[in-house]
C-alpha cells in the first residue's frame, strides 16, 4: 500500500500532536488530588496513565508510518 503525501503528512502531524498533548496530560494527572491516597496511587491514576501510555505508543507508531510514507513519496 502506498500513502499519498497528504495522508503521510497528516499521520506525521498526528504523531507530533500526540507528543505535545499526552505528556502534559500525564503531568496534570500525576499532580491531581485524586491520583494519590495515603501515598499510594489510586485506580484513577493507574487507569489514566495506562490510557496515556497506550496513546503515546499508538501515536509513535502512527507518526513512524507517516514519516515512512512521506519519505517514500519524495522518491
Amino acid at each position: 500500500m502506498t500513502l499519498s503525501r497528504g495522508w503521510s503528512l497528516f499521520l506525521l502531524a498526528f504523531g507530533v500532536w500526540t507528543y505535545l498533548l499526552w505528556p502534559n496530560f500525564i503531568r496534570n494527572i500525576w499532580t491531581s488530588e485524586r491520583s494519590w491516597a495515603a501515598g499510594s496511587p489510586t485506580s484513577y491514576l493507574v487507569v489514566h496513565v495506562v490510557i496515556a501510555v497506550v496513546s503515546i505508543v499508538l501515536g509513535t507508531v502512527i507518526g513512524v508510518l507517516g514519516w515512512r510514507g512521506y519519505r517514500a513519496s519524495r522518491r
